[in-house]
């Protein structure tokens, strides 16, 4: 099944962009910035226009982390790491979003379940904010 819902994995440092959407979508509080991919665009399209729009947030697409149903909302997600560029974070779509944050990778489950986290996007999470102190050797390219 084709992703209808792509979904930016951001790390600037040891944070990573989260948002809390005002209405929240199934288990949802906070999540990935992440939206709906457009006809004709691709899901690396889709997170870096979602950020701009929901976060302020410029960011590039580095390599997509995988797809799957997402259990909470039963959509079909694509996940894709993304290299911060430039912005202040805010809630740039107040109709939507309620709050953004950065948070630290230690502090990740005080804002999502850990065990509720993509596992390819969280390996790549712990992977890259700690290099060489994890046991994944797969994981994908970090971001400078």
């Amino acid at each position: 099944m084709r992703p209808t819902v792509a979904a930016a994995v951001i790390l600037h440092g040891r944070h990573v962009l989260l948002i809390r959407r005002r209405v929240p979508e199934g288990s949802l509080s906070w999540q990935f910035p992440a939206g709906g991919i457009k006809p004709g665009e691709t899901a690396a399209d889709a997170v870096v226009r979602e950020t701009l729009e929901e976060a302020g947030v410029l960011a590039a697409a580095i390599v997509p982390l995988g797809e799957r149903v997402h259990p909470g909302t039963r959509q079909p997600m694509a996940y894709v790491a993304c290299q911060y560029l430039d912005g202040t974070a805010y809630e740039a779509a107040p109709a939507e979003v309620a709050e953004v944050a950065w948070a630290r990778i230690p502090d990740l489950g005080r804002y999502i379940p850990l065990g509720d986290i993509f596992g390819p996007a969280r390996t790549y999470l712990l992977a890259c904010s700690y290099p060489g102190q994890t046991d994944d050797r797969e994981v994908s390219p970090c971001a400078p």
